[in-house]
């Protein structure tokens, strides 16, 4: 699941107001100190990950650090949770790292087995991989 972020305006209020409530009591503390600590309180590194998120024309991820996503993955079927997600420079295409409740087996042989729990793929903004294995299936396909 994930959460629907202010808008960078919104953001900037917030920290406006915060700087103002700690002086209050006494405490206080510069603009950055205070964006920093907004950034927190939204699970981001820091304020310069935040504003990447919200404050810029780059498309964001189809999926979210945390979020809980099922699909399949080399045509077998998975649930599990994205533990990355990146923009990449071209074409809205993003890189994503999963790791499956269960981990999946990606050998369609009888005579061996392949299984993975953590993957990384490149999707589109579908949730679906250009690449595609020998039968035309996408690599990986995650439902959005």
């Amino acid at each position: 699941m994930s959460i629907e972020l202010p808008t960078l305006q919104a953001l900037k209020d917030q920290a406006k107001r915060l700087r103002k409530s700690l002086g209050e009591t006494g405490q206080t503390i510069g603009h950055s100190k205070a964006l920093e600590a907004i950034a927190h309180q939204y699970g981001f590194r820091d304020w310069n990950t935040l504003f990447a998120r919200v404050g810029s024309n780059r498309p964001t991820t189809p999926v979210h650090v945390g979020e809980r996503v099922s699909g399949t993955y080399l045509g077998q079927a998975f649930t599990g949770r994205v533990i990355a997600a990146q923009i990449l420079p071209a074409n809205n295409l993003f890189r994503v790292t999963l790791h499956f409740d269960e981990p999946v087996d990606v050998v369609t042989f009888d005579s061996f087995s392949n299984f993975r729990q953590r993957v990384h793929g490149v999707i589109d903004g579908s949730g679906v991989s250009p690449k595609k294995t020998s039968n035309g299936r996408p690599h990986l396909e995650i439902q959005l």
